[in-house]
């Protein structure tokens, strides 16, 4: 078994090193990368704005690495005096690292809709929410915030965009090595590596592989373009991963 891993650095290179030190054959393939946000610039003010009464949503590792960098070259720091809150463990502990502030994070999976079961976000009428992000994502967290009563704006603190890449050449790369096991970790990564890969090559060998993704949410989109065998890891970090290439 040949496993490629599409997640971006440095998480993607970092997952491909553990498995090697396994004794797996693992390649990395990062699909996106990413550049500072077109609201960075805005951060400082609206973090200084926020009381104790309001919250802020850190959605990813990304989002922590460029809202702080930011920060820190103004020679600013994280405001102790809202509630903070991450997506999942990881994004809680890169912020807690760089802050020092308690972060709250569903103990179950990494997803929207078990962060919002959290007692703290039940009543929130009259708060104000801040969701520190990419270029996009998370409607569903911001969309019910907002109907329990929350003043939601958003931080684009990165942008996403696509690596370029030669989808026939790396077809042929890919199933000369003998890739024959998927990690795909976001439904925008999976779309792209589905129109990249020419349509021979993904009936003969993209969808005949095995996928490993991170939600049921996901694994439904994978269906729908083809592919059949599934798996479905318990979190979205790459310990998680791991486990499930286990």
């Amino acid at each position: 078994m040949s496993i490629l891993v599409t997640r971006p650095s440095p998480a993607g290179e970092e997952l491909v090193s553990r498995l090697r030190a396994l004794g797996k054959v693992a390649w990395s393939f990062p699909l996106i990368e990413f550049t500072p946000g077109r609201e960075l610039a805005t951060l400082p003010d609206r973090l200084a704005a926020f009381s104790a009464n309001d919250l802020i949503f850190v959605l990813s590792q990304h989002a922590v690495a460029f809202a702080h960098a930011h920060l820190q070259h103004y020679g600013l720091h994280w405001p102790h005096a809202p509630r903070y809150f991450a997506i999942g463990r990881t994004t809680a502990l890169a912020l807690h690292t760089v802050s020092g502030i308690n972060v709250r994070y569903p103990l179950d999976r990494e997803i929207s809709e078990v962060l919002l079961q959290l007692p703290e976000l039940q009543n929130i009428a009259g708060k104000r929410a801040m969701l520190l992000r990419g270029n996009g994502g998370r409607e569903l967290l911001g969309d019910t915030l907002a109907a329990r009563g929350a003043d939601v704006t958003f931080c684009e603190c990165y942008q996403r965009s696509a690596k370029y890449y030669d989808g026939a050449e790396e077809a042929m790369r890919w199933q000369a090595r003998g890739v024959t096991t998927l990690v795909v970790t976001s439904g925008e990564m999976l779309q792209q590596l589905f129109s990249l890969i020419p349509a021979w090559y993904r009936e003969n060998w993209l969808l005949r592989c095995r996928l490993l993704v991170v939600s049921e949410r996901l694994a439904h989109l994978a269906r729908d373009l083809g592919w059949q065998d599934i798996q479905v890891a318990d979190n979205a970090d790459n310990d998680a991963l791991l486990r499930a290439l286990q």
